[in-house]
């Protein structure tokens, strides 16, 4: 898949759907807030005084927030002007084992994202599976290791012939190629018995370690928190 590089130009004005990845405190009273977005891929951008009370920009520059970002882009760097928020992903908030694994799929977005190539496949991949965390039918370990798994190939970085392993058993192979070829709106439409989720697991892990050779550290966190 080709995806379109934009070259940055100065002086402009921009809608721009997408996500809030992270924030951090800038100047007095303002934030600095990380970006993944569909036409632009990731991009950072400044939100003068956005952490005072009474500013319309400061739940909208809260990570997981959701929608169309009106931003400036000057020679060096963006300023967000604006925010029309579609979801805040409230329910996903108030869960914190699904909070932390949500942060880890930001983290995950934001090393996989690129300045100026659009995102759109990821920023979908990112929506979808936040969704799929507050399913209490799906187990946060399978939304996980599906979702890095599309994440890296997206990136084309994942290595196909993981599907025709013949020391895996047959259900693990299986999930492997329907991660492969479902498009991302059906990714998350099975689910796994314990010995086969553990494989599934194991594959994944080995490869991103292979692929990334560090850990994130809200896995990291996850590890010592929930993992048994």
């Amino acid at each position: 898949m080709t995806r379109k590089r934009y070259k940055s130009s100065a002086s402009e004005e921009l809608k721009l759907t997408g996500m809030v990845l992270s924030a951090a405190p800038f100047a007095e009273s303002g934030k600095r807030v990380v970006l993944l977005t569909r036409e632009r891929g990731k991009i950072a951008a400044f939100a003068r005084g956005a952490r005072k009370p009474a500013s319309r920009l400061l739940a909208a520059t809260d990570p997981f927030a959701f929608g169309t970002f009106k931003v400036y882009a000057g020679r060096d760097s963006y300023t967000l002007l604006d925010a029309e928020i579609t979801n805040y992903f409230q329910e996903l908030k108030e869960d914190f084992e699904g909070i932390c694994y949500g942060f880890y799929f930001m983290e995950v977005a934001d090393y996989y994202a690129k300045e100026n190539l659009e995102a759109s496949e990821l920023l979908k991949l990112l929506y979808v599976s936040l969704r799929a965390l507050s399913n209490p039918h799906l187990e946060n370990e399978l939304v996980r290791s599906v979702f890095e798994m599309k994440a890296m190939l997206l990136d084309g970085e994942y290595p196909h012939e993981t599907a025709q392993d013949m020391s895996l058993q047959e259900s693990t192979r299986y999930a492997l190629s329907y991660v492969m070829q479902a498009p991302i709106q059906k990714l998350y439409t099975f689910t796994l018995a314990p010995d086969i989720l553990r494989e599934f697991q194991e594959v994944q892990e080995r490869i991103m370690k292979k692929s990334i050779g560090r850990e994130f550290r809200s896995m990291e966190m996850i590890r010592t928190l929930f993992t048994k």
